[in-house]
């Protein structure tokens, strides 16, 4: 991707994957179809073999594995090798009894011209009562980064609810800053949320936002991959 003298460009893909339960064919091609240089997914490996199964999903898509799996529990951050990783983390929420451990995971990168950027994902609970807790304590790693964020999440409600309001609070809502709110994410048999978003630090341009809702998207996931492409500020 040609570098811009205002910024550098980032192409970013945020998708929950649905676990590879689906067309994992057809999954690889919309990764690689996208040529992302980073990839936030939601519901990839996070059980036994995970490293393994990790690194073939991110070599399927033609790219590396970042940080996330079983640390995570399942956000998994995959990058091109345009991208440098130069530190990484994970979180674990707390786990209500019954209910499904869940994370988060976070890689500090660079690309082009010296330009540095906090690349993080999650994806809430199911439980209505679970996701204002997991989402204030995501929003306070993002609030602590010391990078410009670009934050991919499944969070599992839509704009108009508490927990998206806390990670949304003072980022850029790629689609909002598109005015493409009206795409929806979820589910690919029946779209009727967008619960699948991308945040960025306000230092951040979003260029481009995209919900891809094409035949082959809707074998891939339950969900639709958002694609988003970025200038991030270079350190000259």
């Amino acid at each position: 991707m040609a570098e811009h003298t205002d910024g550098v460009p980032l192409r970013v893909v945020s998708y929950n994957i649905h676990s590879q339960r689906d067309d994992t064919a057809a999954l690889a091609a919309v990764v690689r179809a996208a040529s992302p240089d980073v990839v936030i997914v939601q519901e990839g490996p996070r059980r036994f073999l995970w490293r393994q199964k990790a690194a073939a999903l991110a070599e399927s898509f033609g790219l590396v594995v970042a940080a996330g799996g079983l640390p995570s529990l399942g956000n998994v951050l995959l990058t091109s090798l345009r991208v440098r990783v130069t530190a990484t983390r994970c979180r674990r929420f707390p786990l209500t009894p019954g209910r499904h451990l869940r994370g988060a995971a976070y890689a500090d990168c660079v690309v082009g011209r010296g330009a540095r950027f906090t690349l993080a994902g999650s994806h809430l609970s199911t439980d209505p009562s679970e996701r204002p807790g997991q989402a204030a304590l995501f929003k306070r790693d993002l609030d602590a980064a010391t990078l410009p964020v670009i934050a991919g999440a499944d969070l599992n409600e839509g704009p108009d609810s508490p927990a998206w309001a806390t990670v949304a609070a003072g980022l850029t809502d790629a689609a909002e800053a598109m005015d493409r709110a009206d795409r929806l994410t979820f589910s690919c048999a029946n779209p009727s949320r967008r619960i699948d978003a991308l945040f960025v630090d306000p230092r951040i341009r979003v260029v481009d936002y995209d919900v891809v809702d094409t035949p082959q998207t809707r074998r891939a996931s339950d969900h639709f991959p958002v694609l988003v492409d970025l200038l991030l500020p270079a350190d000259d």
